[in-house]
């Protein structure tokens, strides 16, 4: 991946902020993912750094690419846990080495900030936190004032430390508007009403394949669920066919095998027999 392209940088998102410019987000997990949001002109996708590399890179084409950096048990790089600021280092030089944008982190403030010390763009988290579930639950966050205040704080530390944005997860429409509007870290808004700077959603909610709760602020804009398990239904009966004429010595057949003349073939058997 070059140094030059034409996707954009996080001047040009920051730039579409302050002129109120929706950004749109998707989560993408396959080439073929990358590569119809990059059709789509989508702005910017997320992509886990364990499915991350230079032909996914290639596939999001003009994508701002948010690679994701997840903490502790939820993620690792090279065979162990993210838990250090020297691991996130270690694998933000090495995706940004692959053409990533900006790196996900919702581990501590001194490791955010070391990040953000070294000149890599880095998104928070902020509301739901996945990795942090287990202080919240799966609820939303900021319904009470202690909560909404809380949130403000936690934004407010961000840009202190040099965060550039921060996913912005099941939080009210209205203080995602406050958040938004009274801080410059760039809001990728998950669940979080139309005042957040971008609307970010995950693919399989988008192409109604998803296997797993779907969520409140999901919307489905086509359904591929049933497309996709029809050609995996024929995929099965495929290779189930394969299988069959397998064993009972049906395939190979004459047609796709590569012949050999007679004379060829007995020069060959004289040869090796001596």
């Amino acid at each position: 991946m070059g140094m030059y392209h034409n996707r954009p940088h996080v001047q040009d998102l920051r730039a579409m902020k302050k002129r109120g410019e929706k950004i749109s987000m998707l989560y993408v997990s396959t080439h073929d993912e990358a590569a119809a949001a990059a059709a789509a002109g989508i702005h910017m996708l997320s992509i886990e750094g364990k499915v991350f590399d230079a032909q996914m890179r290639e596939a999001a084409g003009d994508c701002f690419v948010q690679v994701g950096l997840p903490y502790g048990g939820w993620g690792s790089f090279q065979g162990r846990p993210l838990a250090t600021a020297e691991d996130y280092l270690r694998a933000a030089f090495h995706y940004a080495a692959l053409g990533g944008d900006a790196y996900y982190c919702s581990a501590s403030y001194d490791i955010q900030k070391t990040l953000a010390d070294n000149h890599i763009p880095v998104v928070g988290h902020i509301g739901l936190i996945p990795s942090y579930i287990s202080w919240t639950g799966w609820r939303a966050v900021g319904r009470s004032a202690s909560e909404a205040e809380a949130l403000w704080k936690h934004t407010q530390m961000l840009e202190k430390i040099g965060v550039f944005g921060a996913e912005l997860e099941v939080v009210p429409d209205r203080v995602a508007k406050y958040l938004s509007e009274n801080s410059s870290v760039l809001m990728l808004g998950m669940g979080a009403g139309k005042y957040a700077d971008a609307q970010y959603l995950f693919t399989e909610d988008v192409c109604g394949y998803g296997v797993n709760h779907k969520p409140r602020h999901g919307k489905v804009y086509a359904e591929l669920g049933p497309k996709l398990k029809a050609i995996q239904d024929e995929r099965i009966a495929a290779f189930k066919a394969f299988k069959a004429d397998v064993d009972k010595g049906g395939y190979p057949g004459p047609e796709h095998s590569v012949p050999i003349k007679d004379e060829e073939f007995d020069a060959f058997l004289k040869s090796v027999k001596g």
